[in-house]
């Protein structure tokens, strides 16, 4: 496989989606940002020379569940390292790189000694031949995994950091509690995938693991479908240009941020990551990008003016963010930028109308939300909530066009009609479907042409 070099850095534009006419004293300003990256991405050019000079561009370590329940069956622990194998031969040339074995302690596979190896030839052979000496023995505590992750990235200059963490049981050897400081003690260090093999282990902890590291989480219900799996998510990152990329929100004197959401791909609920940047300023992380278009929805409360009034509501940039996710400075040279209005009216149906994709994204997360608690209720025996819940998912689904989602839905209830939201719960249900759907939930689809 070829090791190709990377092209220059990616150009960013946002765009703002929005109906910025309130009525007199109208207060709530709602705006879909999509934010495009482009002009990244890997090159079908000239190759890096093995070993690179100077310290790598990027970094990436592939974090392997070894408990005992991974030799059950053996085809688990065989998948992860075949799945490993393949991940690495994705990686471009110069590329930092190590392997973790995960117990109820973490261990470094390869190279070891604190460090990350230089992707070449030769490092890939070696390190294919330390997966091969991986067992299965022990119990499971993700957050040392992390931890030792975070070193090991934290010890290189490498811009991108990156980690694949596979799992296929629950935390049960260190409490939520430990699990949640390794993670904040891990935000803004590197961004990471998780993936659950098998059916064992605890969706809200894998998807937990990614959303707080801004990465992306799945099920692989076959451990034949890792191999496949791992190399996407590698050359995904392998595809990625531009580290730390946070979106800054500017609001004008009385107003305030609500909320500030992804809502594509996937919904991702940023608000609670906000770090000021100066007044009136606020920095949401995003993570790293590559060649790729991600929408958020924001939504400002301004103070309540009179018809004919008009306001700069807020103003969206896209900056660098500095190191562990702390601000740039108050005004770095934005990648991009974009406004929100505020224009207040006495025409009702101007005040009235919803724009499409504000629209259709607050049925998306509505979608999301409307599954958890469906599955929730369904786990807790409470048949009227959930078939109530997942109606109204197979409903939202049906009319978004979020096609993936509902065949995942139908998989758990029968539908009686999908444009009402009329389904019947399965008597009898699949523990891999189910895992899919609640995994998947929070994957969107973009607004129908």
């Amino acid at each position: 496989m070829a090791h190709f070099a990377k092209s220059p850095v990616p150009r960013f534009s946002a765009e703002v989606y929005q109906n910025p006419y309130l009525p007199e004293d109208g207060r709530e300003v709602h705006a879909v940002v999509t934010v495009t990256a482009t002009g990244g991405g890997t090159t079908g050019g000239r190759p890096v020379p093995a070993g690179g000079a100077g310290r790598p561009d990027a970094g990436v370590v592939i974090m392997v569940d070894c408990s005992g329940s991974m030799a059950h069956p053996p085809a688990k622990l065989r998948g992860a390292r075949e799945a490993t194998a393949a991940a690495l031969d994705a990686v471009r040339d110069g590329v930092g790189f190590a392997v973790v074995a995960g117990t109820h302690r973490a261990v470094e596979v390869y190279p070891g000694g604190g460090r990350l190896a230089v992707a070449d030839a030769q490092t890939r052979a070696q390190a294919g031949e330390a997966l091969r000496a991986l067992g299965a023995g022990g119990g499971t505590a993700i957050g040392s995994w992390l931890r030792l992750t975070e070193r090991l990235l934290s010890s290189t200059g490498a811009g991108i950091r990156h980690a694949i963490l596979l799992t296929d049981g629950r935390n049960e050897h260190e409490s939520p509690q430990e699990l949640r400081a390794a993670l904040d003690a891990c935000q803004g260090s590197f961004t990471c995938d998780a993936r659950g093999v098998g059916t064992d282990w605890e969706v809200k902890e894998v998807t937990g693991i990614a959303s707080a590291l801004l990465g992306t989480a799945d099920i692989v219900a076959d451990p034949a479908g890792l191999a496949a799996d791992f190399t996407r998510m590698m050359e995904t990152a392998m595809g990625k240009e531009v580290a730390d990329v946070g979106l800054r929100l500017w609001t004008p004197l009385g107003a305030e941020t609500v909320f500030v959401k992804q809502v594509a791909p996937t919904v991702a609920d940023l608000t609670g990551r906000r770090r000021e940047s100066g007044p009136r300023s606020g920095d949401y992380p995003t993570g790293s990008w590559g060649d790729e278009s991600r929408d958020y929805h924001l939504c400002v409360r301004v103070p309540a003016a009179g018809v004919g009034q008009e306001m700069l509501a807020a103003r969206v940039s896209l900056i660098i963010s500095g190191p562990d996710g702390d601000p740039a400075g108050p005004s770095p040279q934005p990648l991009s930028q974009a406004l929100v209005r505020a224009v207040w009216t006495d025409d009702v149906t101007a005040s009235t109308s919803l724009n499409p994709q504000v629209a259709h994204y607050t049925g998306q997360a509505e979608l999301a939300q409307a599954i958890q608690q469906g599955l929730d209720a369904r786990k807790s025996g409470d048949t009227g909530g959930a078939t109530a819940k997942l109606g109204r998912a197979v409903q939202l689904a049906g009319s978004s066009g979020n096609e993936e989602t509902a065949k995942l839905l139908a998989k758990v209830v029968d539908v009686v009609d999908a444009a009402t939201g009329t389904v019947r719960l399965k008597a009898t249900v699949a523990e891999a479907d189910e895992m899919t759907l609640e995994t998947r939930s929070t994957k969107t689809v973009r607004v129908k042409k």
